[in-house]
């Protein structure tokens, strides 16, 4: 595993859109510090180096300025996206939509093609599957259970899921 902290706490990347909307970042923060008495949990929506100078981008007048600076930001977030997937022990998305967030569906399949157990908490109730089959995205799913990890549809499940993982990695340790 890749967690490297003294407390001996997997890390774990969590994907969500939860920090978009002011209506999801309390369920965000609440979710995160349940999480944390298990893992460690690498969350992209901490990190705030990049607030100042996408505040200062908007207030560009010059469209193709504004584009050619706003295409800079984006790719240093998906490369510390990568960094932050490349280091933990495993992943948590949050599948909640009409549909899975597309940024969260391809951090999946990146956690999922780097051998990392990836775990998916949906609690919206509104039917998101291929078919009656699939609780979400059956890609989606597939990376998920593929990797061993599972859908679930309480924080409490995903919380038992992070005190497993930190249950096994302790026990793999000397």
């Amino acid at each position: 595993m890749t967690g490297t902290h003294a407390d001996s706490r997997p890390v774990v990347y969590l994907c969500s859109p939860l920090g978009f909307a002011e209506s999801t970042r309390a369920f965000m923060e609440h979710l995160v510090a349940q999480l944390s008495e298990h893992v460690i949990v690498n969350n992209p929506w901490d990190d705030k180096r990049f607030k100042q100078e996408l505040a200062e981008v908007a207030a560009l007048v010059h469209h193709g300025e504004r584009q050619a600076r706003l295409r800079k930001v984006n790719y240093a977030l998906g490369l510390g996206n990568e960094e932050r997937i490349r280091a933990s022990d495993a992943a948590f998305a949050i599948l909640d939509g009409v549909d899975v967030d597309s940024g969260t569906a391809a951090e999946i399949g990146f956690a999922y093609a780097l051998g990392k157990p990836v775990s998916g908490l949906r609690t919206d109730f509104r039917l998101a599957g291929d078919n009656e089959g699939a609780i979400v995205n059956l890609q989606v799913q597939y990376f998920i259970e593929a990797s061993g990890g599972q859908v679930v549809t309480t924080a409490d499940e995903l919380v038992a899921i992070a005190a497993n993982l930190r249950a096994t990695i302790a026990s793999r340790q000397p």
